[in-house]
């Protein structure tokens, strides 16, 4: 300790109070007496101290009652119990009273020494304690900044990617040739899908991760909006466990899900007849998921030869690899039952 470092001593035997004062300013602290535990509570309660030493055995108020009072203070320092009984149960009401540490009191500089020891055990413990919850608060503060600087962010590449969209959009409808018009569209729609993660991530209290269930239902609404029409429309059923996933992971699903639900939209169902498609993601085990999408449509036979540009398939691929994982066509009786397995 320092010799700014100031101690409360709180005992009844006069004597005692100015050996003990003497002893601990000779070991560096600035030390204050009061005669009795009412004194020493208003002591405390008017001036700073680091650390309070208050003596058992004292008239009227015992020490008991005085870190009774102590402990309904605003400013806590922390208190060492001294007593001159070696019965245990005094020191253990002390500590659950809120006592750090206790001594007992002895004849002679042993005693004077361990009351030094323990008072700088005391003092250290608080500032411990104290700095832990400073650098407790600081992380608090600066991950709340943080959380409010990427919802910030992942708002702005929501609204750019939304206005991204627009741009393109815009072009399809400046474009007279049909395949380049579904072409655009069709990045139009891939576009959206990754907008949708971002504006899940800025609405939610989540900013790392994503909720698949608010996000597929709002991506496959805007899908079912897409491609249903009065004479052929699309019913995309979805059924989705509560799980939260990274945002990379979202977008590949997204994406993926996108181009499925797209194909299905397009190519499974004969144009004027309504179709269902089956969306499923589902937990397996505690550390994998599992991606469905089938319809019941026309299906793929080996000798069908590829539709659109290849570039959703090449999308796909990219996706699937970015998860570790593989996307399969497993057999059906009838359409195209496509699946992925990855880890969380």
């Amino acid at each position: 300790m320092t010799a700014a470092e100031r101690i409360l001593y709180i005992d009844d035997d006069e004597g005692l109070r100015k050996i003990t004062a003497r002893a601990l300013t000779r070991r560096g602290y600035t030390v204050v007496t009061a005669g009795s535990g009412q004194e020493g509570v208003a002591l405390a309660g008017a001036e700073m101290f680091d650390v309070i030493a208050v003596d058992h055995y004292m008239p009227g108020q015992d020490g008991l009652a005085t870190l009774a009072g102590l402990r309904e203070l605003p400013y806590q320092p922390p208190v060492v119990y001294v007593t001159g009984s070696e019965e245990s149960s005094i020191a253990v009401a002390a500590m659950k009273a809120g006592a750090s540490d206790y001594v007992v009191k002895t004849i002679g500089d042993d005693f004077f020494d361990l009351l030094s020891t323990t008072l700088q055990q005391a003092f250290d413990h608080r500032q411990l304690r104290l700095g832990k919850e400073n650098a407790e608060r600081s992380l608090l503060a600066t991950n709340a900044r943080l959380e409010a600087l990427l919802k910030e962010v992942n708002h702005r590449v929501a609204n750019s990617l939304q206005m991204v969209s627009s741009f393109v959009q815009m072009q399809a409808s400046a474009v007279e040739e049909e395949s380049a018009r579904s072409a655009l569209r069709d990045t139009q729609r891939r576009i959206l899908a990754i907008a949708q993660v971002h504006r899940r991530l800025y609405t939610s209290d989540e900013v790392s991760l994503v909720d698949m269930v608010d996000y597929l239902t709002a991506l496959l609404a805007e899908l079912e909006e897409t491609w249903s029409s009065a004479t052929a429309p699309r019913h995309l059923r979805l059924h989705v466990e509560a799980l939260r996933l990274k945002t990379d992971q979202a977008v590949s699903i997204g994406v993926i899900v996108n181009e499925l639900v797209s194909n299905a939209c397009k190519y499974a169902y004969d144009p004027g007849h309504s179709g269902e498609v089956r969306i499923s993601l589902m937990k397996q085990g505690e550390d994998r998921f599992e991606l469905r999408v089938e319809d019941d449509g026309r299906g793929l036979a080996p000798s069908d030869a590829p539709r659109g540009t290849g570039l959703g398939r090449r999308l796909m691929g990219a996706m699937a690899h970015s998860l570790k994982a593989e996307l399969v066509y497993e057999p059906a009786p009838v359409g195209v039952h496509a699946v992925l397995r990855a880890a969380i």
